[in-house]
Order: C-alpha cells, then structure tokens, then sequence
C-alpha cells in the first residue's frame, strides 16, 4: 500500500483544528450614541480621569450634587466611579455657583464648564435659589444630574420628546414636563455604550 504523505498531513491538519475550537470573540461595542449637531458621546470630551471622577464642592446646592452623584452610580452605572476628592488626589471636577441672568447666562440653569485642569460644574443660583424662578430641591436636582452628565461625557441628546426620553435633552422645559430626575433606559445605553 503506498502512503500520499500529502494527503497524510492534511488529514492530520484537520483533524488538530477540528480538535480546538475557534477563538471565542466578543460582541462589538455598541458606538457611542449621536448627539445633536452630528456629534457623538465622547470619552475625550469628559472630566473622567481613567476610571474615575473626583469632585471638590464649594457650591451651597450640596443636596442637588448629592443627587446627581447618586444617579450616575446607581444601577448598572459602575464603570465610572464618582467620588469625593482626597488628601491624596487632584479633583477632577469642581462644583460651583454662578449667579447671572444675562449674556451666556440668559435662562442657563447649570454648566459643564471644562478647563485646562480642574473642570467646573456650575449651577445658576439667579434660578435656583429659593424664591427664584427653578428654586425648588426637584429642579435644582435636575440640573445637577444633567451637568454631570456632560462631565461623564454625554452631549446633548436629540433623540426627540417622545419615544426616547432623556436626561441630556438640551431643552430643560422637555426634562421638566417628563419629570425626569436621573438617567432614563435610554441614557444607561448611552453610558454602557460609551463606558461598557
């Protein structure tokens, strides 16, 4: 009997790759959700460092940063830790008060306002202190939990006011009339998206 030795090591070939099976590859990531002006969620255009946002506070809305840091931990929402800054670490944000109802200021009840260094996040007391036009804990809640948002790297959603409801919806009147106060379904997509 002759042997085709050829024919011998492809048999033996297949038979080695049948024995292993194939690499097991993982899922795309989901690409970061469209904002409005065609732009998209961003890691770059965030306050994260790494992993993480530490925060300074000399803002006198302590309750409404209490509120934002709670939503955007809460859950699912694990990939990025916020927390207080320490002895030991350079505050990746700073929460502050703005006190203004004209120029950039006209009807803005808060800001993300990124800097070289430690970025800022502003809330309007010329609204939402109490006696003033948004001055109540519901809505001062609001607008930190959506600032925050913006410093997590998410920019303003133009996912519409029906379907697809948001936190980063850029009309806050739209916020307001859902009675949205943290992340909706929507907006945990866009952070698993952006973060895993």
């Amino acid at each position: 009997m002759r042997i085709n030795t050829l024919a011998l090591a492809a048999a033996s070939a297949a038979v080695v790759m049948l024995a292993f099976p194939a690499p097991v590859r993982a899922a795309p990531a989901a690409a970061p959700h469209k904002c409005e002006g065609g732009e998209s969620d961003s890691r770059g255009r965030s306050s994260v460092d790494g992993s993480e946002i530490t925060w300074d506070d000399v803002s006198k809305f302590d309750d409404a940063r209490k509120h934002a840091v709670k939503a955007w931990t809460a859950g699912t929402l694990t990939k990025v830790k916020i927390k207080a800054d320490g002895a030991t670490s350079y505050a990746d944000v700073e929460w502050r008060d703005a006190n203004s109802v004209t120029g950039k200021w006209r009807d803005v009840y808060g800001k993300w306002a990124p800097q070289h260094g430690t970025d800022h996040l502003l809330l309007n007391r010329a609204y939402l202190d109490n006696g003033k036009r948004m001055g109540t804990d519901e809505h001062r809640r609001r607008v930190a939990a959506h600032e925050l948002g913006h410093a997590l790297g998410f920019c303003h959603k133009s996912y519409g006011t029906g379907m697809y409801p948001s936190l980063l919806w850029a009309e806050y009147g739209h916020i307001s009339g859902k009675k949205i106060n943290g992340p909706t379904e929507t907006d945990v997509k866009a952070y698993h998206a952006l973060w895993g």
